[in-house]
């Protein structure tokens, strides 16, 4: 904007300002008092207020340096909290504080934004472990990395610093938290459209899943337009570390809908529960009395893990160990089946003796 337009619409806001104080009337509004105000006029150089019974007030020169933070936020018209903090300013009207909308009045507006599904602008930072943190005039909220467009689906960390547009998924004052999307800003998509399309996904129902992405707990995916998550645990019967072992984005996958959750409109996805539980009779596939075959998987200070079949790992403790042994990953061994849990999913072992072992009960 040329520096004389820009001279020209500041000095018509304070000609306006100046007009509108020389019209009002002060009322016996006392140091204190609080009260709901009309905005009457709004910029960085001055902000007026209609305080009722026909008096006039501006804000303070201290908040005045903050004002710009909320601008793109306000508009002549609306009505905030005040508070008398002087009966007269050196133009003899009152001046008022603002400081409890800086605190509540942000809160405020992010449910009015919710409410109305309109954008918010907010701050990038770092990547985390919950996704991408975002700063909205001082609110520190976290943009899930399931709700990134898929140019930063991958890298995240490319979104710190920048200014980017989100819509608010949820707000919370009391828990003080925030969660928005950026992909639902850029591709605008409705709250309301996505509420009919979840309601439509049944629980314990099979469905063909688009991947959308991977990371260090599970696989995101996209259900006929609503979105869901594999848990890593939820990938496999077996110990799964890395998910894009199993998946890459684009592939489409068969998963259970495990459960839908209401406040973000989520679903829990599972690709293992479609598959047989190896846990499921166990006691009949692995019979104390019996030798069976395993592989050393991993060693652990308190034993040796051997699994039987994928998915399912017993452990031979130290205290059954002479502490000659000193098995590599990956060998093969001979191993009994001393104690099993079908419930708590786990299995004790011991290796062969000299003579035959006898199991009790």
């Amino acid at each position: 904007m040329p520096k004389n337009s820009q001279n020209s619409k500041q000095n018509q806001s304070t000609n306006l300002m100046e007009s509108l104080l020389q019209k009002s009337t002060v009322s016996n509004i006392h140091q204190g008092a609080e009260m709901e105000a009309k905005i009457l006029n709004l910029s960085r150089r001055n902000v007026l207020f209609d305080v009722g019974a026909k008096a006039l007030a501006v804000l303070g020169e201290k908040e005045l340096k903050e004002i710009s933070t909320y601008l793109p936020y306000l508009k002549e018209g609306d009505e905030v909290r005040v508070r008398i903090i002087a009966d007269e300013s050196r133009e003899g009207y009152p001046v008022v504080s603002m400081r409890k909308f800086f605190e509540k009045g942000k809160w405020n507006i992010l449910e009015d934004k919710k409410k109305k599904e309109a954008d918010i602008e907010v701050i990038c930072g770092e990547y985390g472990k919950g996704g991408v943190f975002i700063d909205f005039m001082g609110i520190r909220g976290v943009i899930p990395k399931i709700q990134l467009t898929q140019d930063f689906l991958s890298t995240p960390g490319k979104l710190e610093g920048q200014k980017i547009k989100v819509k608010v998924l949820e707000v919370d004052e009391v828990k003080n938290r925030l969660v928005v999307s950026q992909k639902a800003a850029a591709l605008n998509i409705s709250q309301k459209q996505l509420r009919k399309l979840f309601d439509k996904i049944k629980v314990n129902k099979t469905y063909d899943a688009k991947v959308l992405g991977i990371s260090e707990f599970g696989i995101f995916c996209e259900i006929e337009g609503v979105e869901g998550l594999v848990h890593i645990s939820e990938i496999s019967w077996e110990k799964v570390t890395n998910a894009s072992v199993y998946v890459k984005p684009g592939d489409t996958i068969k998963v259970l809908v495990v459960e839908k959750n209401e406040n973000d409109l989520k679903l829990n996805l599972s690709i293992k529960r479609l598959l047989k539980d190896p846990w499921k009779d166990i006691e009949k596939k692995y019979p104390k009395d019996k030798e069976h075959e395993g592989t050393i998987v991993r060693r652990e200070r308190y034993g040796y893990f051997v699994r039987l079949e994928p998915g399912v790992e017993g452990l031979i403790h130290v205290s059954k160990l002479t502490g000659e042994e000193n098995f590599e990953i990956g060998k093969k061994v001979k191993v009994f089946v001393e104690r099993v849990s079908d419930r708590d999913r786990r299995m004790s072992l011991i290796l062969p003796q000299t003579e035959k072992p006898i199991f009790y009960r």
